[in-house]
């Protein structure tokens, strides 16, 4: 019986093995962008739409009793003889939140879906680094849910890395319980992004609904392997016993074209429906394939997808 699937991937031992120093050069002129306005605790490298006091002109307002006087434009009052004060775009702190989902289903496909998060993840968490944004993450399954605190600076790159090679994918995912935990022990505002292929036997619908509307701006990324994505193109044929990773229920079945077309439209219908269920939500929902080129996704497709600039 084949090993449809099983990955042949090595897992990575080293942290330059997550990021190279090649990528990780062309990562430090990239930034996070939130779609939203956040106001942060801390001066940070944001710059939002709040009116504020910094060093980029925004607009004017007429001046009231009270306002700084330095701020007044006294070029406006020699010429109208009223008193204008000057606005400015203020730069404010935004917190990123990965979460990496480590069931046992990520460990799986040709690339292996769980070594790419991995990737992905130290990625985006150098990204927010380099741009001084706050950074933390998590690990959720059944087994725990590991977080790894708030921490801002490049020189914390590294910490990124050896807790991403710490993560070991097994059991279930835990997803509604993870996101509740993850929503109430939430501090500020800023953009989260989920990385998991979201086959949940439990449902997806609760966990996303702990987030929305609690001040995040949310990218679920959906990572499915190209054997998920078109199974006949990579072997799937004849009459198989299929194992589900984490709760181990079987199923016989004889692969035919008929079955591998009702699997690629029931495919398509969950993935569309996870969509439609996030964008009414103001959720972003991204599908990306294990075998795209880590580099074009983050420096092109990201962009594109408004989470990068």
């Amino acid at each position: 019986m084949a090993d449809f699937g099983v990955t042949t991937q090595p897992r990575p031992k080293r942290v330059d093995e997550l990021l190279d120093s090649k990528l990780m050069a062309k990562l430090d002129q990239v930034d996070i962008v939130s779609r939203k306005i956040f106001a942060g605790k801390l001066q940070g490298e944001r710059r939002s739409k709040k009116r504020g006091i910094s060093v980029e002109f925004a607009d004017y307002r007429h001046y009231v009793h009270g306002d700084d006087l330095r701020f007044v434009d006294w070029n406006i009052y020699a010429r109208l003889d009223r008193l204008f004060l000057k606005l400015f775009l203020e730069e404010e702190d935004l917190s990123l939140v990965i979460a990496v989902d480590c069931s046992a289903s990520m460990d799986w496909g040709n690339p292996n879906k769980f070594v790419f998060t991995q990737q992905l993840a130290m990625a985006l968490g150098y990204i927010g680094l380099v741009n001084n944004n706050r950074v933390s993450l998590f690990g959720f399954n059944t087994e725990e849910l590991r977080p790894l605190p708030s921490m801002r600076g490049r020189r914390r790159a590294r910490d990124i890395g050896s807790w991403l090679l710490d993560l070991n994918p097994a059991g279930s995912s835990a997803f509604n319980e993870a996101m509740r935990t993850i929503a109430l022990t939430r501090i500020g505002k800023g953009v989260m992004i989920i990385l998991s292929d979201f086959m949940f036997k439990e449902g997806y619908e609760k966990g996303l609904r702990y987030l929305s509307g609690g001040g995040y701006d949310i990218f679920c990324m959906q990572i499915l392997s190209p054997e998920e994505i078109d199974p006949a193109k990579h072997g799937l044929a004849g009459d198989l016993r299929l194992t589900d990773i984490e709760d181990e229920d079987t199923a016989e079945v004889t692969v035919s074209a008929a079955l591998l077309k009702r699997y690629k439209e029931n495919l398509n219908a969950y993935c569309g429906k996870l969509r439609d269920f996030a964008v009414r939500r103001g959720i972003t929902h991204i599908t990306i394939d294990t075998s795209q080129d880590l580099t074009t996704l983050l420096l092109d497709y990201l962009r594109k997808r408004g989470l990068l600039k």
